[in-house]
């Protein structure tokens, strides 16, 4: 069979995919609508906080690592130290989060969900849960593999360096 005539060929000892322009660009679109699945769920949650997704990915991320501080946050979300204020100053005077000055920087804020954020943030991740275990048990194992490694792919380094800490537990 031709590597053409393939979808994988072997070059050297590796094996490459070769995909056209029309299947990348239907992967480009599953990807859109399925950022637009993943999010709908918590997108009604918070609707009746009147928050949004930066509010969402604050909340998670400081449940991921609590204690994480506001610049490592910034790093986290690649946002503007003004929109992430904006956001941390609603979620601290809804009583979702507390901020902590630094034992040993006190120009350092140390960022804490409350048991109110705690709430939230498992209403929010049960949602996105349930959707991602159903799509998992339907794709498989050798999918999800596959599926967590194009992921990987597409992040730029330094995020895939983010994302590598927190898949370690550190």
């Amino acid at each position: 069979m031709s590597e053409r005539g393939s979808a994988h060929a072997s070059t050297s000892g590796e094996n490459l995919l070769f995909l056209t322009d029309d299947q990348l660009r239907r992967g480009i679109e599953a990807m859109f609508f399925a950022y637009r699945g993943f999010t709908a769920d918590p997108d009604r949650i918070l609707n009746d906080y009147a928050y949004g997704r930066a509010h969402h990915r604050a909340i998670h991320f400081i449940n991921r690592s609590p204690g994480t501080t506001v610049n490592n946050l910034l790093d986290i979300l690649g946002v503007t130290k003004q929109s992430l204020n904006r956001v941390l100053r609603a979620l601290i005077e809804d009583g979702l989060v507390e901020s902590q000055v630094g034992k040993r920087d006190r120009r350092e804020r140390h960022l804490f969900l409350t048991d109110k954020g705690q709430a939230l943030e498992k209403e929010l991740s049960e949602a996105q849960r349930v959707r991602m275990r159903a799509a998992y048990r339907d794709a498989g194992p050798d999918a999800v593999a596959g599926f967590r490694k194009v992921l990987e792919q597409i992040m730029d380094p330094e995020l895939r360096k983010h994302f590598q800490s927190l898949k370690d537990g550190s």
